[in-house]
């Protein structure tokens, strides 16, 4: 079965129930912080997003 990598935003940004889910790491990546910069007004590093909140599934 095939990867898939998830972003919960709520574990990032309290309150907000969006979800980034792919199965390229590098797109979710990439929708989560244009989510974050778009919606929140603040950007995360690409290893931040990585190591402290994006999840396999």
């Amino acid at each position: 079965m095939a990867e898939a990598y998830k972003l919960d935003c709520e574990s990032v940004a309290g309150g907000c129930r969006f979800i980034i889910q792919s199965e390229d790491e590098t797109e979710a990546v990439e929708l989560a912080k244009n989510h974050m910069r778009e919606s929140h007004g603040r950007d995360y590093a690409d290893d931040e997003l990585r190591e402290e909140h994006l999840q396999v599934v």
